[in-house]
């Protein structure tokens, strides 16, 4: 990709690299996603990064990859200071709130993707700076791009619609949100010919947890064993025809050969046990329907267990 200066291995938040460090759990307003919503928020973000590589290979004409690497919810605060204090973040609107979806990326990066957009090789390495008019409105159209990919992706888990508004480069000066607001945070490697860099897209957690209840709706436990009753009647059980058992000894079941005749106490006009898991249930007569046999259901009994 561009040349950065400081390529970024992990691109996880450094709260999550530090082993011991102890953070604050508020029970009253947890930052859990829930396993079912954690999942669909990985593979929508894992859609989004295959786009967005697809997107900025075609833009820069460099093979170009991006892998999504984490997804988690965190409140602002914690999130902006897990970014460097220099950084470029693109600024979304989102329809119906005062709070913001970020993009962030290195400002190198991005000064080194507008140098290959204007036909350079990314040889030489761009400074930490701000991005002049020219530059910005270049950065501008590869956002645009990833917009339309993370549309795409989170579908009908992004409820309202959202656009461009301003990029800042300061992570402790931009207010996308208020410091205790949930965001979904999730962290990418971004990977331009033999160059990395690593990226982040933070979404305020009330507009995709609410999509996120539609898409995947839980239900109340209201009329619970009815609906487990009727649930039963749609699942599928073995039933078998079974004939009166008899009693043998061990040495006859050794002894067993081709053409061995084993006596059943079963009278010949009897009808048959109709058997559910084992338990008897009923009782048919032996018949046929076409080529197959059957049982025609004579009685029936109501078992206690």
């Amino acid at each position: 990709m561009v040349p950065v200066s400081d390529v970024l291995e992990d691109p996880a938040p450094p709260a999550l690299r530090q082993p011991g460090a102890v953070a604050v759990f508020d029970f009253g307003r947890p930052t859990t996603l829930a396993r079912e919503h954690s999942r669909m928020l990985e593979l929508a973000m894992e859609t989004f990064a295959r786009q967005w590589g697809t997107h900025l290979t075609a833009r820069v004409r460099v093979k170009s990859q991006v892998s999504s690497e984490l997804v988690l919810m965190q409140t602002y605060d914690e999130y902006a200071a897990s970014l460097p204090l220099t950084t470029a973040m693109v600024l979304c609107r989102l329809g119906g709130t005062e709070s913001k979806a970020v993009i962030q990326f290195p400002t190198s990066a991005g000064l080194g993707l507008v140098a290959l957009m204007l036909g350079g090789s990314g040889a030489s390495k761009p400074p930490e700076r701000k991005f002049t008019q020219i530059e910005q409105a270049l950065v501008q159209r590869l956002m645009e791009d990833a917009l339309e990919n993370l549309r795409y992706s989170l579908d009908s888990m992004l409820t309202v619609p959202i656009t461009l508004d301003t990029v800042q480069y300061n992570s402790q000066f931009a207010q996308a949100a208020a410091p205790s607001d949930l965001m979904i945070v999730a962290s990418f490697t971004i990977r331009v010919g033999a160059q990395v860099a690593a990226a982040t897209v933070a979404i305020p957690a009330e507009i995709l947890l609410a999509g996120l209840g539609a898409v995947n709706p839980t239900d109340t436990t209201d009329n619970a064993r009815k609906r487990i009753t009727e649930q039963l009647a749609h699942v599928p059980v073995d039933v078998a025809l079974q004939l009166t058992s008899t009693t043998i000894l061990p040495s006859t079941i050794l002894n067993l050969a081709v053409g061995d005749v084993l006596p059943l106490p079963h009278p010949k006009h009897q009808p048959v046990n109709v058997a559910v898991d084992g338990l008897p249930l009923a009782y048919a007569a032996l018949g046929s329907k076409g080529s197959r046999l059957a049982g025609v259901i004579v009685t029936t009994e109501e078992n206690p267990h």
